[in-house]
């Protein structure tokens, strides 16, 4: 029996697409009842046009609104935590409506999770909330933190919170890829500095993961997958091969290189076979839950610029093309 037989799910910025495509490949099980909850009407009402299963429900509402969050949550099993405000540059410009939207929002979602009995809870997260330099990474390392402590006080409650943390999504919506194929048209594409790196993971890929962190999860962990490398000039030369570059300089808030398991979060993270395991610094944690992996040294940094496994040209133009 799969942990997902009759359970209902709510997931949050369901309208996004990551929660487009997890909706498709969570429907293709035997759920009870998929919940898509976000604020904006229109993308519900075009969603809906996409799907045709009597298991699909749609709330509007917004993760700022903890009585909203409430009613949402009746009755709900499994949570996946995708809504934030996670354009960097957004961000910087607004940086209370990312700390309301990304901090007070994941904690509405603890607080009505534990208080409705949710069983689990996976929360994304971002490469950007590893060593963050951006406001974006800053609120989304707060959110991290909050849903781990979270389960330092669910009491006897069953809720158990994990999260997930993985780089750049090939063609999701505002990312790079897009912006790369409408720009060359012009004959020139923009990159910010020629040595720029990025940790890369296709939407299926990032769903599944997801998906199996939920069988996987105890309560407490932040699960990263193993995922290739690129450099942004070879994407720029999948996409546009006859292109020039326009190197512009790095943007407020812009990183060189992106990190996903620091120097510090090393010596409490162990090795699987394709992904790690970061572990809490929390009393509460059994250590012999992982026992069979093995503890990384302290002296370990997963970072893009470093990565044993890199994407090349042709790889990224078949990504781009699947």
């Amino acid at each position: 029996m799969d942990n997902f037989d009759n359970k209902t799910i709510l997931i949050t910025g369901g309208t996004g697409s990551f929660g487009k495509k997890f909706t498709h490949k969570i429907l293709e099980m035997n759920v009870k009842k998929v919940i898509v909850f976000s604020r904006d009407e229109l993308k519900q009402y075009e969603m809906k046009q996409e799907f045709s299963d009597e298991r699909l429900r749609f709330f509007i509402g917004d993760v700022r609104d903890k009585d909203r969050m409430y009613r949402a949550f009746e009755g709900v099993d499994y949570v996946v935590h995708a809504a934030a405000m996670k354009h960097v540059e957004a961000c910087e410009y607004n940086p209370s409506e990312a700390v309301k939207t990304n901090i007070h929002g994941a904690q509405n979602i603890i607080d009505a999770a534990i208080d409705k009995g949710v069983e689990k809870v996976i929360a994304l997260s971002t490469d950007k909330a590893a060593a963050p330099v951006n406001l974006y990474g800053a609120t989304k390392l707060a959110s991290d933190k909050l849903f781990v402590a979270g389960n330092s006080y669910v009491g006897d409650k069953k809720t158990q919170f994990s999260v997930v943390r993985y780089g750049n999504v090939v063609g999701s919506r505002g990312s790079v890829v897009p912006f790369f194929k409408k720009m060359k048209k012009t004959g020139r594409l923009p990159i910010t500095d020629e040595r720029m790196t990025r940790f890369w993971i296709t939407l299926d890929q990032g769903v599944q993961f997801v998906i199996d962190t939920f069988r996987r999860s105890q309560g407490g962990e932040i699960f990263v997958p193993k995922i290739p490398s690129m450099k942004v000039t070879d994407l720029a030369k999948a996409i546009g091969p006859t292109c020039e570059i326009d190197y512009i300089g790095i943007r407020p808030g812009e990183k060189l290189h992106e990190v996903m398991i620091t120097e510090d979060d090393a010596r409490r993270t162990v090795e699987c076979d394709n992904y790690y395991i970061i572990q809490p610094e929390f009393p509460w944690w059994d250590k012999s839950n992982n026992k069979s992996y093995s503890l990384l040294t302290d002296t370990f940094r997963y970072s893009s610029d470093i990565n044993e496994h890199w994407l090349s040209i042709e790889d990224l133009r078949t990504l781009i093309a699947d």
